[in-house]
């Protein structure tokens, strides 16, 4: 009987948990499921792998995040080598690899977008001075260089990500070159645990959440306020309707945004709830879900928001702004007015659900596999 084929996935962190860990965790069930053997070559096991995977954790060194990344992208090297495996995909920042999922995107075009979620000027310079004197950041760009240069596949998470990574890297818009693909694989949520709200859910959720019923609730969902427009949030709903409320889920401290409602009157209309476990009912407590985001390579939490039934409202700089309606996508997330105007006019139109994607991906990824190992083997 023919062997499996054996496949490597490299990433510093193996979970359930987090963004790319539990797709990475996801896609390692699925590849086994469908009969490849699968190694999958960690930093940190922080989770029990599913059947048919193993795990291979390399350790953690260091305290500083270049020494990290450094430990990291030699051992998880030195592990692929040793595996002689058919074929490995890489979900993060390693040296040698197959297939590249990309997840983050360029890093100068990250450096150039993101810069306006900051105010120009000293805070703004600060910014971009203490990224461009971080030893991580200057690893990252030259192993990001060595990526885009030297790996066969290069997979996006979404067509505006495919389009960054083409301005920044030219050479890959050639598709006739046979050593390099560049291709779009979307990472889609599981929709499955996202849906529109009975009755009875929908008013747990609002007291849950302490959205009156009175009020117009919209929301966002984000770690990183500055970077997700929750300053310019803030300015809008100062020129919108005292009965609207602005309800934020994230873990970051918050009391920089605080301070700015106070000064614009609107304290008592913005609602800071931390870290939210419970993603379905915060969608549920909502009217409307609004992400002004200054960078996003894809941006799960709008289509989970429309999973869930919501009018929905996002940036042109995310990947997901592709599912949703025109007249919907922000083409400035800095611009209070034209966020403010936004809601104005998607709060008065009936809803119309839009179409969310179906899948996960991970059948795609698994035919890029097969494609890639059919090559090598010269078939």
């Amino acid at each position: 009987m023919e062997n499996k084929p054996r496949i490597a996935i490299m990433l510093p962190r193996f979970s359930r948990y987090g963004g790319v860990e539990g797709y990475g965790f996801r896609l390692a069930e699925f590849l086994a499921q469908k009969g490849l053997e699968v190694d999958f070559i960690c930093g940190r096991q922080e989770s029990e792998p599913p059947p048919g995977v193993r795990v291979i954790p390399v350790g953690r060194f260091g305290g500083l995040q270049f020494i990290k990344k450094l430990w990291f992208m030699a051992m998880a090297e030195r592990a692929r080598r040793k595996g002689q495996y058919d074929l490995s995909l890489s979900l993060g920042n390693t040296w040698s690899q197959d297939i590249s999922r990309i997840g983050g995107g360029p890093l100068p075009t990250f450096w150039r977008l993101s810069q306006e979620a900051w105010p120009a000027g000293p805070r703004r310079f600060l910014k971009q001075l203490s990224r461009k004197l971080s030893p991580s950041n200057w690893l990252t760009m030259l192993t990001e260089r060595r990526l885009y240069r030297n790996t066969p596949y290069i997979v996006a998470i979404s067509d505006l990500l495919r389009q960054w990574i083409e301005e920044t890297y030219p050479h890959l818009k050639d598709r006739t070159n046979p050593a390099q693909e560049l291709l779009t694989i979307y990472n889609y949520p599981d929709i499955s645990r996202f849906c529109p709200p009975l009755d009875e859910e929908k008013t747990s959720a609002r007291r849950k959440f302490n959205a009156a019923d009175d009020t117009f609730a919209i929301g966002v969902a984000t770690t990183n306020f500055a970077l997700k427009g929750v300053g310019h949030l803030i300015r809008a709903l100062a020129l919108l309707p005292e009965d609207t409320h602005l309800h934020i889920a994230g873990g970051r401290h918050p009391a920089k945004y605080i301070r700015q409602a106070k000064g614009l009157g609107v304290a008592q209309r913005v609602h800071f709830h931390g870290k939210v476990t419970d993603m379905p009912a915060f969608y549920h407590s909502l009217d409307m879900f609004i992400l002004p985001s200054f960078y996003d390579t894809l941006a799960n939490v709008v289509l989970e928001a429309m999973g869930s039934g919501l009018k929905t409202i996002c940036s042109s700089r995310a990947g997901a702004a592709s599912f949703v309606p025109p007249d919907q996508v922000l083409d400035d997330p800095a611009d209070a007015r034209e966020i403010a105007e936004k809601i104005t006019a998607l709060r008065a139109k009936d809803h119309i659900q839009p179409c969310t994607p179906k899948g996960s991906g991970l059948e795609d990824f698994h035919t890029l596999i097969i494609r890639a190992l059919n090559k090598k083997r010269g078939e």
